[in-house]
């Protein structure tokens, strides 16, 4: 009689996905926080543009030491020096006293959650097989979306009850705990006592596949190497121009919704939950469709792209709240385009599936710092948009043209999706 398989990858994707939420909402409750933030500090929209954007300059910058840090000393103690002390710098911020500190503690936040997303890759590359993997991406990526999503109300409350202050400091206690959790319960399959071998058969027969045992040292050649396949190439200039949507929507959306808009601080609250769980769903249904593709069609090239593109398409759509007076027709409008980016995170699934086995974490690394170069441009982009023009028309235009130039990306440059074969270079 065989033993029936386990699903310890069950508990493994829960602590992903609780990790991703609080990683999101550590980074993104300075959106809810702006506009008193703004009027204590001082601060007008462009220069909040830059304190928007300041995370993003060492995020970006950290990815390939974060994958690298990775590959070193493996998932489980990376992963919770990264929570610990991204959470360590979202409780400072609830205590700035002005620009300079702020902008540090943001600078600080952005080298902290480098690790986190090569960690998810890593971590979905060991614990599933292909066929499951676009779903679990799909699952602990809501956490994205579900803070600001489901709590949006309570956190726009706090604001007017406790000032912006309480904000950073629960999230970053949260987040402190949050680590303590994720220590004492991740292991890598061959060490976790949760998943008998007929789970560990089941995961390793459908691709799933652990660090080596021998990390490769870090060479400037590898980063060469990898940005010369054209499937690390096209998805990650794919994954800039989503995740430009995506900073939009968790930087600049409540401050437009209140001032393009002139909704009440505690209506912005109410009405910017409808996108965000717009996302979510659209993360889901992304990675359910993909792996429905791949099962019916066997084709890693359809399952992956066809959702992204479809994705990006439904982003773009953007631009028409420029044409829209009605504020829950705009809300409407929004819902849809943040749907299609919430589509847009299978891309994550993609750099997994064609990620070579001895540079996930690099690889993952780099994709992470092409798509977070949009955190860095866009809210500055929008910021002095909004400043010069005193108006987000030509902001929205914007995010609408680089959804565009992604479907353009995934169509003509990634090519096939197959894992990438590494060629050590010679001598």
């Amino acid at each position: 009689m065989s033993t029936r398989p386990t699903r310890a990858r069950l508990l493994i994707l829960a602590l992903l996905f609780v990790g991703t939420l609080i990683n999101y909402l550590d980074r993104t409750v300075i959106s809810v926080a702006a506009l008193p933030m703004r009027e204590e500090l001082g601060l007008d929209a462009a220069v909040m543009g830059v304190v928007f954007s300041a995370f993003s300059w060492t995020y970006a910058a950290s990815q390939i030491p974060g994958g690298l840090l990775i590959d070193r000393i493996g998932v489980r103690l990376a992963y919770f020096l990264s929570v610990s002390l991204w959470s360590a710098f979202t409780l400072l911020q609830g205590f700035t006293t002005g620009l300079a500190s702020l902008l540090g503690y943001r600078l600080g936040l952005g080298v902290a959650e480098a690790p986190a997303y090569p960690c998810n890759s890593r971590v979905l590359n060991s614990w599933f097989p292909q066929s499951e993997r676009a779903r679990a991406t799909g699952v602990y990526s809501v956490g994205q979306y579900a803070g600001l999503a489901f709590l949006s109300p309570l956190l726009f409350w706090i604001v007017a009850t406790f000032g912006w202050r309480m904000l950073f400091i629960s999230a970053g206690v949260a987040g402190l705990l949050f680590a303590l959790v994720w220590w004492w319960l991740y292991r890598d399959p061959s060490q976790s006592t949760r998943i008998n071998q007929a789970e560990r058969d089941y995961i390793t027969a459908g691709g799933a596949i652990e660090a080596p045992a021998a990390p490769i040292a870090f060479s400037w050649s590898n980063i060469s190497f990898l940005f010369k396949q054209r499937q690390v190439l096209g998805a990650s200039i794919g994954q800039f121009t989503s995740n430009s949507t995506l900073v939009f929507f968790l930087t600049w959306f409540p401050t437009y919704l209140a001032t393009e808009r002139h909704m009440g601080w505690i209506k912005v609250g109410f009405f910017s939950v409808m996108p965000y769980i717009a996302a979510a769903v659209g993360v889901l249904a992304g990675g359910a469709l993909s792996d429905l593709l791949l099962k019916r069609s066997g084709s890693a090239n359809v399952a992956r792209k066809l959702p992204i593109v479809a994705g990006l398409l439904l982003a773009s759509t953007i631009v028409t709240a420029n044409f829209v007076d009605d504020d829950v027709l705009v809300i409407a409008v929004m819902s849809v385009a943040f749907f299609g980016q919430g589509m847009c995170n299978l891309g994550w699934t993609l750099i997994s599936d064609v990620a070579p086995r001895e540079l996930i974490g690099l690889t993952a690394g780099l994709f992470n710092l092409c798509a977070n170069v949009a955190g860095v441009v866009t809210p500055l982009v929008i910021g002095f948009i909004v400043a010069y023009t005193g108006s987000f028309y030509w902001a929205l235009a914007y995010i609408a043209t680089l959804a565009a130039l992604g479907v353009l990306s995934y169509v003509f440059v990634v090519g096939d999706v197959k894992r990438v074969v590494f060629t050590p270079p010679a001598g």
